[in-house]
């Protein structure tokens, strides 16, 4: 039965023009929804993340190896001294000729390195990455006096003897030492990152289940590619710096320290692969001199 109040058949109209259109499933106006991804359909992103428990926030604190505020201020403190190693080397090279701009690129190689020893480290060898992965105080205090010794020798010589360097083959011992320096940080570095949880930085005396013989990549044409590295970018450091007294100390202390190293890491590994790493050790060398 119709109303007969005008007011209320008007308001039913408003209403039955408001009502959305409505569609049935063969309706052609039914829009197709996207395929929704895996993830949205299996609800993964409303899952809580695992809260870590009392145990794993204790090794995270400050003062313990895997300290977040220790790789924090570590990894702060080597960028600035990388900006500022760059800095300097650009402006005395830009602005003097003078051979002072060694001594700060020394210090943009430092913390390229020791960067790069905890970021490899963090990157394919995460269980071990402690704070110590950035060797600031590997072998303390003869590691540090080692080097305090090459910025010595190098700020002396630019101020006083700017012209006393290497004689008449200062500018290829130079480019010799450029060379080193790159060839010794990419080889440790990629020796590394082939390596991965096999490779630590201090020597293992009892083999652990995620070590392997690895003799392919770059291990297929030397054995420890690791000490190449080092060894020969060490010695580069020396001729880009121009030092000859601290040249031929690196030299000595550097060969002293992987022979005896290579010998009784050698003997573990041995003990851990037998056959397997001798006739490896037959057929690949150190391409380190009498090693």
């Amino acid at each position: 039965m119709a109303s007969s109040n005008p007011r209320l058949r008007q308001t039913s109209a408003s209403m039955q023009l408001c009502d959305p259109p409505y569609y049935n499933d063969s309706s052609p106006q039914t829009p197709s929804p996207d395929p929704l991804p895996a993830a949205l359909r299996n609800f993964e992103y409303l899952r809580p993340l695992p809260q870590p428990n009392d145990t794993v926030i204790a090794y995270l604190e400050p003062g313990r190896p895997r300290s977040l505020s220790g790789v924090a201020l570590r990894a702060f403190c080597l960028g600035a001294a990388f900006s500022a190693g760059l800095l300097l080397t650009a402006l005395i090279l830009a602005c003097t000729p003078s051979p002072a701009w060694r001594v700060p690129f020394f210090l943009l190689v430092l913390s390229t390195f020791h960067f790069l020893e905890f970021w490899v480290t963090a990157r394919r060898n995460t269980p071990v990455a402690t704070t110590d992965s950035f060797l600031l105080t590997a072998n303390w205090p003869a590691y540090a006096v080692a080097h305090a010794a090459a910025f010595a020798e190098c700020a002396v010589v630019s101020v006083f003897f700017p012209s006393r360097r290497w004689g008449g083959v200062g500018g290829l011992c130079l480019g010799l030492g450029l060379v080193l320096v790159v060839l010794g940080q990419t080889v440790r570095s990629a020796a590394m990152l082939r390596a991965g949880a096999s490779f630590n930085h201090q020597i293992q005396y009892n083999k652990a289940d995620s070590h392997v013989l690895v003799t392919s990549g770059i291990y297929g044409w030397m054995r420890h590619p690791s000490y190449f590295g080092f060894f020969y970018w060490g010695l580069g450091t020396q001729l880009v710096l121009g030092n000859v007294v601290c040249f031929f100390a690196y030299a000595a202390v550097l060969w002293c320290f992987f022979s005896r190293r290579i010998r009784v890491e050698e003997e573990k590994l041995v003990e851990f692969f037998k056959d397997d790493y001798v006739q490896y050790r037959k057929r690949v060398g150190t391409w380190i001199p009498f090693i």
